[in-house]
C-alpha cells in the first residue's frame, strides 16, 4: 500500500495556472510508515499498517468521496510520495496488530477545461518492445573512489559511480529539488520545488543522482522538508560548486547488504525502477533486467539508512510489463502504456532489513494507482519463510499480495518467468 500524489491532468493545469513552472511541490504528510506491514507467518492473514487519507487543501476528504471526484473528474491527484515500510517483527503466533498513522494522499480540484480520464482500466495489453533498452548504460566509474567536497561544479558527478539517466532531461541528474530559503545549519526546509524536464542543477538546489545496480545514494541533508517532503542528493552551494550533505560518508553510492537477487528467465528485458528517495520520491532508478540475466536487488539495513521523521524506511521497485524500456518505464508519466508502466506500473516490491537481521520481501499490486495486470510471472523463492508468487495476474496467499522474510546470511531470489 502507499501514499501517492498522481499526476493526473496536472500537465494542463500547470500550463495554463502555472506557467513558468514555479510550483512549490508539496509532498503529503506522513505521520507514520505508509506501507503495509505484511505477515510473513504461513496464514492468509496480512494486517495493513495504515489507512490512507485523502487531502483537499487543508481538510480532510472521506475515501468515498475522494473517489467519487477523482471518477468524475473533479479532482486530480498533485504528486508522490514514497511508500515506505517498517519491517514487521517475525510473526509466530501473533494474530492482531494495531494501526500506525494515516499515509496521505493529497488531491486537487479540476480548474482546467482540458477532459482527463481517472476512473481505474485494467490493462493487459501486451508490450512488443524489443528486449534492449535503448542506448541505457548502466556501468558505472569510480564507484570507490571518495567524493571531492566542495571542490567540483554543479555537474553530473560520473566519476564518482553515478551513472546518467539522459532521458528524464535533468543533465543527467535523477532529481533536483530547488531550496532557495535553505541555508547550511537549517534544521528544515520551508520551501521546496521539484524541477522539471530541462532544469539543470543550479545553486539553492539539492541534485539527486542514481548508482548502480546493488548500489544507493548515500546523500541526504539533516534537515528535511517542513511538510514532510523528502530532500535527497549533493547540495549545490552559493558558488557553484558541490557539497557533500552527509561528509561521514563520502563515497556518492554504498552497496547494499546484497542478500536479494532477480533472475529473468524470459526473452524481453523488465524494467524495475526503484523511487528516488530520499528525494522527488519518483520511480526513475532503473534495473534493467535482461533475459537470462541475474542482478543484485539493491536493499538496506533499514537501521542504518534515511530515516523520515524519526522512522525507519525501505526501497521501493516498481516492475513494469515485459519489454518496457528503463528509457519508457522508470519515469512519472509513461507514454509508452500510460495506465500500464511508469507511475502505474502494475506491480510493487518493497525491501529492507529489520534491526533483527530479517530482510522483509514483499510484493503486491500498485492499488489503488493502477489496476493493470503484468504480462510475466513473478516467483520468490529461496531462503526465505515461504515462497510467494504472482502467477497469471493472481496473488499468492492474498490478493494484496504476499511478504516473506529472509534471514541473516540467506538469499532470495525474484524469479521472472513466462
Amino acid at each position: 500500500m502507499k501514499a501517492v500524489l498522481l499526476k493526473l491532468a496536472v500537465a494542463a493545469t500547470l500550463a495554463s495556472a502555472q506557467p513558468h513552472h514555479h510550483r512549490r511541490h508539496h509532498h503529503p504528510k506522513r505521520d507514520g510508515s505508509p506501507v503495509e506491514k505484511r505477515d510473513v507467518a504461513t496464514t492468509v492473514t496480512y494486517v495493513p499498517a495504515y489507512v490512507t487519507k485523502y487531502v483537499l487543501g487543508d481538510e480532510d476528504v472521506t475515501p468515498d468521496e475522494a473517489q467519487a471526484g477523482l471518477e468524475k473528474g473533479l479532482y486530480v491527484v498533485v504528486g508522490e510520495t514514497t511508500p515506505t515500510f517498517t519491517p514487521p517483527p517475525p510473526p509466530p503466533p501473533a494474530t492482531t496488530s494495531s494501526l500506525s498513522p494515516d499515509g496521505g494522499i493529497f488531491i486537487e480540484k479540476v480548474t482546467t477545461t482540458s477532459s482527463t480520464t481517472t476512473s481505474p482500466a485494467t490493462s493487459t495489453e501486451s508490450i512488443s518492445s524489443a528486449a534492449p533498452s535503448s542506448g541505457f548504460d548502466s556501468g558505472a566509474k569510480g564507484i570507490d573512489a571518495k567524493f571531492p567536497n566542495k571542490k567540483l561544479e554543479c555537474k553530473l558527478p560520473t566519476d564518482y559511480g553515478v551513472i546518467p539517466l539522459k532521458w528524464l532531461k535533468l543533465d543527467g541528474w535523477s532529481g533536483i529539488q530547488k531550496t532557495p530559503q535553505y541555508r547550511t545549519g537549517a534544521s528544515f526546509i520551508d520551501y521546496v520545488e521539484t524541477g522539471i524536464k530541462g532544469d539543470s542543477c543550479e545553486p539553492g538546489q539539492f541534485c539527486s543522482y542514481a548508482c548502480p545496480e546493488g548500489y544507493v545514494q548515500t546523500q541526504w541533508p539533516e534537515a528535511q522538508g517542513d511538510k514532510g517532503q523528502s530532500i535527497g542528493g549533493l547540495y549545490c552551494n552559493e558558488d557553484g560548486l558541490l557539497e557533500l550533505t552527509r561528509p561521514s560518508h563520502p563515497r556518492l553510492c554504498e552497496k547494499g547488504i546484497g542478500n536479494v537477487k532477480i533472475i529473468n528467465k524470459m526473452k524481453k528485458n523488465v524494467a524495475v525502477c526503484r523511487t528516488q528517495y530520499p528525494g522527488t520520491e519518483n520511480m526513475v532508478i532503473p534495473l534493467d533486467a535482461q533475459p537470462g540475466g541475474t542482478y543484485d536487488l539493491a536493499n538496506i539495513e533499514s537501521a542504518k539508512y534515511y530515516e523520515w521523521s524519526g522512522k525507519e524506511t525501505t526501497l521501493q521497485y516498481y516492475v513494469n510489463k515485459a519489454g518496457v524500456s528503463v528509457e519508457d518505464g522508470c519515469v512519472w508519466d509513461c507514454s509508452k502504456d500510460h495506465d500500464g508502466c511508469g507511475n502505474w506500473a502494475p506491480t510493487i516490491i518493497g525491501t529492507g532489513q529489520a534491526p533483527d537481521g530479517i530482510t522483509y520481501l514483499s510484493v503486491f499490486p500498485n492499488l489503488p494507482t493502477s489496476y493493470a495486470t503484468l504480462n510475466f510471472n513473478i516467483r520468490i523463492y529461496g531462503d526465505v519463510s515461504m515462497e510467494c508468487q504472482l502467477s497469471g495476474g493472481t496473488y499468492s496467499v492474498s490478493d494484496t499480495g504476499c511478504t516473506t522474510g529472509v534471514r541473516g546470511g540467506g538469499t532470495a531470489f525474484i524469479e521472472f518467468s513466462d
